[in-house]
Order: structure tokens, then C-alpha cells, then sequence
């Protein structure tokens, strides 16, 4: 199984970048895919989320408003739509999934999820 994420780089505050996630190896149409980040010294974030069957999206507080998450089941992609960014969106980006239900309380924990990307650095300079 596996999570490759792509899309991260360098934009000024108020910029935007979208991430890509594909999955191959395993079907998650059954589970959440979502992005968390990690922030220098920081420790691993919830970002966005979406459940089985479309279910939520879920977000951040910080992120909603700026931030859409998609997935495209046919692909097996999960997808994070970037708007607005500030230096404080500085991290590294994780694509996660999860091959099975997930109580929604929990869907934003990454303890829950069984398989993450390799990260994509996203820098937003100020």
C-alpha cells in the first residue's frame, strides 16, 4: 500500500497550492482519507477529513473558510485545496487513509488512520 503526496512548495502569504494524495495498492472507498501536518517542533495536526460515502468534510478550526478537501473515489485520491495560506500554514503535509469505518468523533485523530503518505513541505513566506 501506498500514499503518494504531492503538490507542496513555496508561496507568499495569501497564496494558494494544492495538494494531491493517490493511493494505490489497497481501496479506501470504505474509510476516511485525510491531511494532517506537522510544524517544525511542532506536534502532528489534524487538517481535514472525509468519511465513507462522502461523509463531512471535516476541518481544522483554523483551516475552514481557506482549506477544501475532495476525494475522487474513482481514483482512489484524496485532494487539499489551499487558499488564503499564512506563514502559521508552514508544515508538512501527511495524506492518511484508513480501509474501514471510523467513529466521526475519532476523524480527526491520527492514531486512527493505518496508512500515511511520505509528507510534502508547504512554506508560505510572509
Amino acid at each position: 500500500v501506498q500514499l503518494q503526496a504531492s503538490g507542496g512548495g513555496w508561496v507568499q502569504a495569501g497564496g494558494s497550492l494544492r495538494l494531491s494524495c493517490a493511493a494505490s495498492g489497497r481501496t479506501f472507498s470504505s474509510g476516511p482519507m485525510g491531511w494532517f501536518r506537522q510544524a517544525p517542533g511542532k506536534e502532528r495536526e489534524f487538517v481535514a477529513a472525509v468519511g465513507r460515502w462522502s461523509a463531512g468534510p471535516y476541518y481544522e478550526d483554523s483551516v475552514k473558510g481557506r482549506f477544501t478537501i475532495s476525494r475522487d473515489y474513482a481514483k482512489n485520491a484524496v485532494y487539499l485545496e489551499m487558499n488564503s495560506l499564512s506563514p502559521e500554514d508552514t508544515a508538512v503535509y501527511y495524506c492518511a487513509a484508513r480501509d474501514g469505518r471510523i467513529v466521526i468523533s475519532a476523524i480527526h485523530r491520527a492514531d486512527q488512520y493505518y496508512y500515511w503518505g511520505q509528507g510534502t513541505l508547504v512554506t508560505v513566506s510572509s
